[in-house]
């Protein structure tokens, strides 16, 4: 009944930027709460990745960013349109990798389930 739908990766320079999105589409039901939501990143030949992650988004909101992306990279969230985003700035080559957006949320009509969603991976390439 719901399902996350990515958008803005694509090819960016070196120290250029990009746009990452990621909205939460409800075919029916909404959402209670969310406990988990953000971004990992695998690149070819390496394990997937955190990359920034917001804890308890309905509530404190702690981000958790990865030490390699750390002012260069902001997560940000708009609720109101079940919506997180990725900010990333300063690119670098080492950044290439497809970026999957994910959340773990309260979901449901008249019962809630908690679940795990995952984005479909958006690929991002740094090259001169």
């Amino acid at each position: 009944q719901v399902h996350l739908v990515e958008s803005g990766g694509g090819v960016v320079q070196p120290g250029g930027s990009l746009r990452l999105s990621c909205a939460a589409s409800i075919v029916s039901g909404e959402i209670f709460d969310i406990y988990v939501m953000g971004w990992y990143r695998q690149a070819p030949g390496k394990q997937r990745e955190s990359v920034a992650l917001i804890l308890n988004g309905l509530t404190d909101g702690r981000v958790v960013y990865a030490d390699s992306v750390k002012g260069r990279f902001t997560i940000s969230r708009d609720n109101a349109a079940n919506t997180v985003f990725l900010q990333m700035d300063n690119v670098r080559p080492e950044d290439t990798a497809v970026y999957y957006c994910t959340a773990d949320l309260a979901f449901g009509d008249q019962t809630q389930t908690r679940r795990e969603l995952w984005g479909q991976g958006l690929q991002v390439t740094v090259s001169s």
